[in-house]
Protein backbone atom coordinates (compact mmCIF):
# COMPACT_ATOMS: atom_id res chain seq x y z
CA UNK A 1 0.00 0.00 0.00
CA UNK A 2 3.12 2.59 0.84
CA UNK A 3 4.27 1.86 -2.57
CA UNK A 4 0.59 2.30 -4.21
CA UNK A 5 0.65 5.29 -2.46
CA UNK A 6 4.66 6.70 -3.53
CA UNK A 7 3.65 5.99 -6.94
CA UNK A 8 0.63 8.03 -7.09
CA UNK A 9 2.55 10.59 -5.39
CA UNK A 10 5.05 10.52 -7.95
CA UNK A 11 2.61 10.84 -10.62
CA UNK A 12 1.68 13.52 -9.48
CA UNK A 13 4.43 15.71 -9.09
CA UNK A 14 5.55 14.86 -12.11
CA UNK A 15 2.23 15.80 -13.42
CA UNK A 16 2.65 19.22 -11.83
CA UNK A 17 6.42 19.55 -12.89
CA UNK A 18 4.72 19.81 -16.51
CA UNK A 19 1.63 21.20 -16.99
CA UNK A 20 1.61 24.60 -16.94
CA UNK A 21 4.66 24.35 -19.62
CA UNK A 22 2.62 21.92 -21.77
CA UNK A 23 -0.49 23.85 -22.03
CA UNK A 24 1.83 27.34 -22.34
CA UNK A 25 3.49 25.51 -24.86
CA UNK A 26 0.44 24.11 -27.47
CA UNK A 27 -1.23 27.18 -26.67
CA UNK A 28 1.72 29.14 -28.09
CA UNK A 29 1.93 26.40 -31.02
CA UNK A 30 -1.00 27.56 -31.37
CA UNK A 31 -0.21 30.97 -32.34
CA UNK A 32 2.30 29.81 -34.30
CA UNK A 33 0.30 27.87 -36.46
CA UNK A 34 -1.43 31.01 -36.96
CA UNK A 35 0.77 33.79 -37.92
CA UNK A 36 3.31 31.28 -40.38
CA UNK A 37 1.43 31.00 -43.75
CA UNK A 38 0.85 28.08 -45.51
CA UNK A 39 3.68 26.85 -47.26
CA UNK A 40 6.19 29.00 -45.95
CA UNK A 41 8.67 26.44 -44.74
CA UNK A 42 8.56 24.89 -48.30
CA UNK A 43 9.76 27.50 -50.23
CA UNK A 44 12.73 27.93 -48.58
CA UNK A 45 14.35 25.02 -48.50
CA UNK A 46 14.68 23.91 -52.31
CA UNK A 47 18.62 24.61 -52.65
CA UNK A 48 20.87 21.87 -52.16
CA UNK A 49 23.25 23.99 -50.01
CA UNK A 50 24.34 24.26 -46.36
CA UNK A 51 22.06 27.39 -46.19
CA UNK A 52 19.12 25.34 -46.86
CA UNK A 53 20.11 22.57 -43.94
CA UNK A 54 20.68 25.57 -41.49
CA UNK A 55 17.17 26.79 -42.82
CA UNK A 56 15.24 24.06 -42.33
CA UNK A 57 16.51 23.11 -39.14
CA UNK A 58 15.76 25.93 -37.97
CA UNK A 59 12.55 25.89 -38.67
CA UNK A 60 12.03 22.74 -37.04
CA UNK A 61 13.02 23.26 -33.67
CA UNK A 62 9.61 25.25 -32.75
CA UNK A 63 7.53 23.53 -34.51
CA UNK A 64 5.18 21.04 -32.12
CA UNK A 65 5.58 17.49 -33.84
CA UNK A 66 6.36 14.04 -33.06
CA UNK A 67 8.65 11.52 -35.13
CA UNK A 68 5.39 10.33 -36.38
CA UNK A 69 3.53 13.04 -37.67
CA UNK A 70 6.72 15.12 -39.16
CA UNK A 71 6.63 12.65 -41.97
CA UNK A 72 3.60 13.66 -44.00
CA UNK A 73 5.41 17.18 -43.27
CA UNK A 74 8.84 16.20 -45.17
CA UNK A 75 6.79 14.60 -47.76
CA UNK A 76 5.42 17.77 -48.83
CA UNK A 77 8.91 19.42 -48.49
CA UNK A 78 10.19 16.96 -50.73
CA UNK A 79 7.31 17.00 -53.16
CA UNK A 80 7.50 20.60 -53.36
CA UNK A 81 11.50 20.62 -54.21
CA UNK A 82 13.25 20.47 -50.96
CA UNK A 83 16.89 19.31 -51.15
CA UNK A 84 17.66 15.71 -49.07
CA UNK A 85 19.75 17.70 -46.93
CA UNK A 86 17.25 19.74 -45.92
CA UNK A 87 14.48 16.74 -45.70
CA UNK A 88 16.65 14.84 -43.68
CA UNK A 89 17.40 17.79 -41.57
CA UNK A 90 14.30 18.97 -40.83
CA UNK A 91 12.93 15.33 -39.94
CA UNK A 92 15.88 15.20 -37.16
CA UNK A 93 15.74 18.65 -35.55
CA UNK A 94 11.33 18.68 -35.80
CA UNK A 95 10.70 15.58 -33.14
CA UNK A 96 13.39 16.09 -30.70
CA UNK A 97 12.68 19.73 -29.88
CA UNK A 98 9.20 21.53 -30.21
CA UNK A 99 7.86 25.02 -28.56
CA UNK A 100 5.75 22.56 -26.26
CA UNK A 101 8.89 20.38 -25.60
CA UNK A 102 11.06 23.15 -25.17
CA UNK A 103 9.19 24.79 -22.21
CA UNK A 104 8.68 21.60 -20.21
CA UNK A 105 12.38 20.50 -19.98
CA UNK A 106 12.83 23.98 -18.69
CA UNK A 107 9.98 23.05 -15.89
CA UNK A 108 12.07 19.74 -15.41
CA UNK A 109 15.61 20.31 -15.72
CA UNK A 110 16.10 23.99 -15.86
CA UNK A 111 17.21 26.22 -18.57
CA UNK A 112 20.90 24.80 -18.79
CA UNK A 113 19.97 21.41 -19.67
CA UNK A 114 16.88 22.90 -21.98
CA UNK A 115 19.65 25.18 -23.65
CA UNK A 116 21.80 22.36 -24.40
CA UNK A 117 19.26 19.99 -25.74
CA UNK A 118 17.76 22.66 -28.19
CA UNK A 119 21.45 23.56 -29.03
CA UNK A 120 22.78 19.75 -29.71
CA UNK A 121 19.42 18.55 -31.60
CA UNK A 122 20.07 21.73 -33.61
CA UNK A 123 23.88 20.42 -34.94
CA UNK A 124 22.52 16.97 -35.06
CA UNK A 125 20.42 17.52 -37.54
CA UNK A 126 22.67 20.59 -39.31
CA UNK A 127 25.50 17.79 -39.56
CA UNK A 128 23.01 15.09 -40.85
CA UNK A 129 21.59 17.32 -43.45
CA UNK A 130 25.06 18.80 -44.97
CA UNK A 131 26.57 14.40 -44.48
CA UNK A 132 23.19 13.76 -46.44
CA UNK A 133 23.88 16.76 -49.01
CA UNK A 134 27.33 15.24 -49.79
CA UNK A 135 27.71 12.06 -49.48
CA UNK A 136 23.89 10.74 -49.84
CA UNK A 137 22.25 9.26 -52.98
CA UNK A 138 19.84 11.39 -55.13
CA UNK A 139 16.15 11.95 -53.88
CA UNK A 140 13.86 8.86 -54.90
CA UNK A 141 11.08 9.57 -57.27
CA UNK A 142 8.12 10.88 -54.80
CA UNK A 143 6.15 8.16 -53.93
CA UNK A 144 2.96 8.90 -51.40
CA UNK A 145 3.95 7.14 -48.47
CA UNK A 146 0.63 5.83 -47.34
CA UNK A 147 1.43 3.16 -44.62
CA UNK A 148 1.28 3.70 -40.89
CA UNK A 149 2.04 7.29 -40.45
CA UNK A 150 2.13 8.41 -43.83
CA UNK A 151 -1.73 7.28 -44.54
CA UNK A 152 -3.43 9.61 -41.83
CA UNK A 153 -3.27 13.10 -41.66
CA UNK A 154 -1.84 13.97 -38.57
CA UNK A 155 -5.07 16.79 -38.09
CA UNK A 156 -4.15 20.14 -40.06
CA UNK A 157 -0.52 19.45 -40.23
CA UNK A 158 -1.20 17.55 -43.77
CA UNK A 159 -3.23 20.80 -45.43
CA UNK A 160 -0.12 22.81 -46.30
CA UNK A 161 -2.12 24.59 -49.14
CA UNK A 162 -4.83 26.17 -47.10
CA UNK A 163 -5.46 29.65 -48.22
CA UNK A 164 -4.44 32.58 -46.04
CA UNK A 165 -7.19 33.44 -43.02
CA UNK A 166 -7.40 35.98 -40.22
CA UNK A 167 -6.09 35.33 -37.05
CA UNK A 168 -9.13 33.55 -34.80
CA UNK A 169 -8.18 32.57 -30.93
CA UNK A 170 -10.54 30.05 -31.54
CA UNK A 171 -8.48 28.39 -34.14
CA UNK A 172 -5.73 28.64 -31.88
CA UNK A 173 -7.42 26.90 -29.12
CA UNK A 174 -8.48 23.82 -31.87
CA UNK A 175 -5.37 23.66 -32.91
CA UNK A 176 -3.65 23.70 -29.86
CA UNK A 177 -6.20 21.19 -28.27
CA UNK A 178 -7.21 18.82 -31.04
CA UNK A 179 -4.44 18.65 -33.43
CA UNK A 180 -1.29 19.23 -30.86
CA UNK A 181 -1.91 18.27 -27.46
CA UNK A 182 -4.45 14.45 -28.81
CA UNK A 183 -0.96 13.77 -31.01
CA UNK A 184 0.46 12.57 -27.51
CA UNK A 185 -1.99 12.71 -25.28
CA UNK A 186 -1.12 9.25 -24.88
CA UNK A 187 1.99 8.47 -25.11
CA UNK A 188 2.10 11.66 -22.61
CA UNK A 189 -0.32 9.44 -20.60
CA UNK A 190 2.08 6.65 -20.67
CA UNK A 191 5.33 8.46 -20.25
CA UNK A 192 4.34 9.79 -16.76
CA UNK A 193 3.09 6.10 -15.76
CA UNK A 194 6.74 4.99 -17.03
CA UNK A 195 7.97 7.79 -15.11
CA UNK A 196 6.12 7.14 -11.70
CA UNK A 197 7.00 3.72 -11.89
CA UNK A 198 10.91 3.97 -12.64
CA UNK A 199 10.90 6.97 -9.50
CA UNK A 200 9.32 4.72 -7.01
CA UNK A 201 10.71 0.98 -8.07
CA UNK A 202 14.16 1.35 -9.60
CA UNK A 203 16.82 1.64 -6.76
CA UNK A 204 18.43 4.73 -5.78
CA UNK A 205 21.83 3.06 -6.38
CA UNK A 206 21.01 1.69 -9.95
CA UNK A 207 24.44 2.59 -11.26
CA UNK A 208 26.19 0.10 -8.87
CA UNK A 209 23.69 -2.34 -10.48
CA UNK A 210 25.12 -1.76 -13.97
CA UNK A 211 28.64 -1.94 -12.39
CA UNK A 212 28.91 1.82 -12.78
CA UNK A 213 30.19 2.02 -16.50
CA UNK A 214 27.91 4.97 -17.63
CA UNK A 215 28.91 4.61 -21.40
CA UNK A 216 27.20 0.93 -21.57
CA UNK A 217 24.54 2.79 -19.86
CA UNK A 218 24.01 5.01 -22.46
CA UNK A 219 24.45 2.51 -25.44
CA UNK A 220 21.70 0.40 -23.45
CA UNK A 221 19.62 3.53 -23.47
CA UNK A 222 20.48 5.03 -27.17
CA UNK A 223 19.57 0.77 -28.70
CA UNK A 224 16.36 0.72 -26.30
CA UNK A 225 15.46 4.23 -27.82
CA UNK A 226 15.73 4.39 -31.25
CA UNK A 227 13.61 2.11 -32.62
CA UNK A 228 10.63 3.09 -29.81
CA UNK A 229 8.08 5.99 -30.60
CA UNK A 230 9.29 8.33 -27.98
CA UNK A 231 7.80 11.99 -28.56
CA UNK A 232 9.62 14.88 -26.75
CA UNK A 233 6.93 15.61 -24.39
CA UNK A 234 5.79 12.50 -23.02
CA UNK A 235 9.43 11.06 -22.63
CA UNK A 236 10.54 14.06 -19.75
CA UNK A 237 9.23 12.23 -17.37
CA UNK A 238 10.77 9.05 -17.80
CA UNK A 239 14.04 10.63 -18.28
CA UNK A 240 13.33 12.27 -15.01
CA UNK A 241 12.52 9.32 -13.52
CA UNK A 242 15.66 7.65 -14.82
CA UNK A 243 17.91 10.58 -13.42
CA UNK A 244 15.87 10.16 -10.12
CA UNK A 245 16.98 6.39 -9.91
CA UNK A 246 20.47 7.50 -10.48
CA UNK A 247 21.26 7.62 -13.96
CA UNK A 248 23.57 10.33 -15.07
CA UNK A 249 21.68 13.45 -16.72
CA UNK A 250 24.21 12.85 -19.71
CA UNK A 251 22.33 9.26 -20.15
CA UNK A 252 19.33 11.03 -19.76
CA UNK A 253 20.62 13.37 -22.66
CA UNK A 254 20.88 10.50 -24.93
CA UNK A 255 17.17 9.30 -24.73
CA UNK A 256 15.82 12.54 -25.29
CA UNK A 257 17.45 13.08 -28.31
CA UNK A 258 17.61 9.59 -29.80
CA UNK A 259 14.48 8.74 -28.77
CA UNK A 260 12.22 11.03 -30.49
CA UNK A 261 14.00 11.60 -33.18
CA UNK A 262 13.86 8.57 -34.28
CA UNK A 263 11.25 5.46 -34.11
CA UNK A 264 11.02 1.73 -36.76
CA UNK A 265 8.23 3.71 -38.81
CA UNK A 266 10.36 6.57 -38.97
CA UNK A 267 13.46 4.58 -40.16
CA UNK A 268 11.63 3.05 -42.61
CA UNK A 269 10.33 5.71 -44.23
CA UNK A 270 13.64 7.86 -44.26
CA UNK A 271 15.14 4.73 -46.47
CA UNK A 272 11.69 4.87 -48.69
CA UNK A 273 12.12 8.10 -49.79
CA UNK A 274 15.66 9.43 -49.45
CA UNK A 275 17.60 6.04 -50.36
CA UNK A 276 19.51 3.57 -47.65
CA UNK A 277 22.54 5.61 -47.54
CA UNK A 278 20.32 8.37 -46.21
CA UNK A 279 19.01 5.55 -43.82
CA UNK A 280 23.01 4.72 -42.73
CA UNK A 281 23.37 8.47 -42.59
CA UNK A 282 20.31 9.65 -40.68
CA UNK A 283 20.97 6.57 -38.03
CA UNK A 284 24.70 7.02 -37.72
CA UNK A 285 24.78 10.88 -37.65
CA UNK A 286 21.99 10.12 -34.63
CA UNK A 287 23.80 7.62 -32.89
CA UNK A 288 27.02 8.57 -32.80
CA UNK A 289 26.23 12.39 -31.71
CA UNK A 290 23.60 11.60 -28.91
CA UNK A 291 26.30 9.17 -27.43
CA UNK A 292 28.66 12.47 -27.89
CA UNK A 293 26.53 14.78 -27.04
CA UNK A 294 25.24 12.67 -23.85
CA UNK A 295 29.12 12.13 -22.33
CA UNK A 296 29.93 15.82 -23.03
CA UNK A 297 26.89 17.14 -21.19
CA UNK A 298 28.13 14.83 -17.84
CA UNK A 299 31.85 16.28 -18.03
CA UNK A 300 30.98 19.61 -17.77
CA UNK A 301 27.44 19.98 -16.51
CA UNK A 302 26.62 16.78 -15.09
CA UNK A 303 26.47 18.91 -11.40
CA UNK A 304 24.01 21.02 -12.86
CA UNK A 305 20.85 18.40 -12.85
CA UNK A 306 21.11 16.04 -10.24
CA UNK A 307 18.68 13.08 -8.63
CA UNK A 308 17.65 15.66 -6.29
CA UNK A 309 16.65 18.61 -8.65
CA UNK A 310 14.31 16.40 -9.96
CA UNK A 311 13.07 14.21 -7.01
CA UNK A 312 10.16 16.92 -6.75
CA UNK A 313 10.21 17.63 -2.96
CA UNK A 314 8.75 21.18 -3.43
CA UNK A 315 5.04 22.17 -2.71
CA UNK A 316 3.33 23.19 -5.82
CA UNK A 317 1.02 25.98 -5.27
CA UNK A 318 -2.49 26.12 -6.74
CA UNK A 319 -1.92 27.45 -10.28
CA UNK A 320 0.43 24.07 -10.95
CA UNK A 321 -2.00 22.06 -9.99
CA UNK A 322 -4.81 23.88 -11.43
CA UNK A 323 -2.36 23.27 -14.94
CA UNK A 324 -2.49 19.29 -13.53
CA UNK A 325 -5.54 19.01 -13.16
CA UNK A 326 -6.79 20.58 -16.92
CA UNK A 327 -4.29 18.71 -18.32
CA UNK A 328 -5.47 15.18 -16.56
CA UNK A 329 -8.85 16.22 -17.90
CA UNK A 330 -7.58 16.96 -21.65
CA UNK A 331 -5.46 13.13 -21.15
CA UNK A 332 -9.14 11.21 -19.70
CA UNK A 333 -10.82 13.10 -22.71
CA UNK A 334 -8.28 11.55 -25.61
CA UNK A 335 -7.33 8.24 -23.86
CA UNK A 336 -11.26 7.68 -23.69
CA UNK A 337 -11.30 8.65 -27.26
CA UNK A 338 -8.46 6.39 -28.14
CA UNK A 339 -9.72 3.24 -25.73
CA UNK A 340 -13.42 3.78 -26.18
CA UNK A 341 -14.95 5.28 -28.89
CA UNK A 342 -15.24 3.39 -32.19
CA UNK A 343 -13.95 5.77 -34.85
CA UNK A 344 -10.68 5.84 -36.83
CA UNK A 345 -7.92 7.44 -34.77
CA UNK A 346 -4.88 9.22 -36.03
CA UNK A 347 -2.05 7.12 -36.02
CA UNK A 348 0.63 10.02 -34.48
CA UNK A 349 -1.46 9.46 -31.23
CA UNK A 350 -0.44 5.65 -31.05
CA UNK A 351 2.67 5.66 -28.87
Amino acid sequence: MELFLKFFQNFWDLANDMAVYILFGVFFAGILKQIIPAGFVSRHLGSDSVGSVLKSSLFGIPLPLCSCSVIPFATTLKKEGASSGSVLSFLISTPITGVDSILATYGFFGWIFTFYRVITSFVVAITAGILQNFFGSEIKEVVQEEEECGSCCCGSECESEKKPQKFSIRKVFEYAIFDIFADFAKPLFWGLVVGALITTFLPENLMEYLGGSEAAVYVLILLVSMPMYICATASLPIAAGLIAAGISPGAAMVLLSAGPATNSVTMGVVGSILGKRALGIYLATIGIMSLLFGYLFDLYFGSVVTKESVAHAEHFGFFHMAAAVVMFGLMLYFLYKAYFVKEKESCCAVS
